[in-house]
């Protein structure tokens, strides 16, 4: 199980140390939340976080654009430092030109989608894409409920990429825990974005180690 914990929840007054714990850690990745206040209803942050989470980073960023016309911001998130690149497929009405834009500038493209969005709309992308992020709660806040219909929606996905023949990688981002965890895990899903979880417990290096083994 790839583990890419969600600097969301880090304590931003202590960034580089908190960062520093993910490169210590067996994590894979450090997801960056970014949002905008307009296609979901809270701001998180933006590039200069980004850069400076990247400066002391020595693992992959995952970086997650909860905003509007991502396509925009695409080339300065990959000076920023930035390998993975997800765009929702509710903000993108030419998706597959903005995934190509994501691959001419180098990083693996993921699409996410919200959870009342289709996996049916991934049909025509899934073999384009490096990965899918499904989104477990309605996207905007750290620490939500975990949506149970997540686990049926995963299945779903994974015989699609079955079927399609493609290498797409399934992350699920939204209240993940063990338990939910070992339910994604089962239904397919290759990689686990974790926040409160990691961040709120007395030991966050083996909360990874946990989500590793699941």
């Amino acid at each position: 199980m790839l583990v890419s914990p969600s600097i969301l929840s880090a304590d931003f007054a202590n960034l580089q140390r908190d960062v520093e714990m993910l490169n210590n850690s067996i994590a894979d990745w450090i997801h960056v939340d970014i949002m905008d206040g307009s296609f979901v209803p809270n701001i998180s942050f933006g590039l200069p976080v980004c850069e400076a989470v990247a400066k002391h980073a020595k693992k992959p960023l995952d970086v997650h654009l909860m905003i509007v016309n991502p396509e925009k911001y695409l080339d300065n998130f990959k000076k920023a430092g930035a390998s993975h690149l997800s765009v929702h497929i509710e903000a993108c009405p030419h998706l597959h030109r903005t995934v190509q834009q994501i691959k001419e500038l180098g990083c693996k493209a993921g699409v996410a989608i919200n959870p009342h969005t289709s996996i049916n709309q991934l049909e025509d992308i899934i073999t384009e894409i490096d990965l899918v992020i499904l989104m477990s709660v309605n996207p905007g806040f750290g620490g939500q409920k975990f949506i149970n219909q997540t686990v049926e929606k995963t299945e779903k996905l994974k015989n699609l990429i079955i079927q399609k023949n493609a290498k797409t990688l399934i992350e699920i981002d939204g209240g993940v825990n063990l338990e939910t965890g070992k339910w994604l895990k089962n239904a397919g899903a290759d990689a686990l974005v974790a926040g409160n979880f990691v961040f709120a417990s007395q030991s966050p290096g083996d909360v990874i180690k946990l989500l590793k083994a699941l």
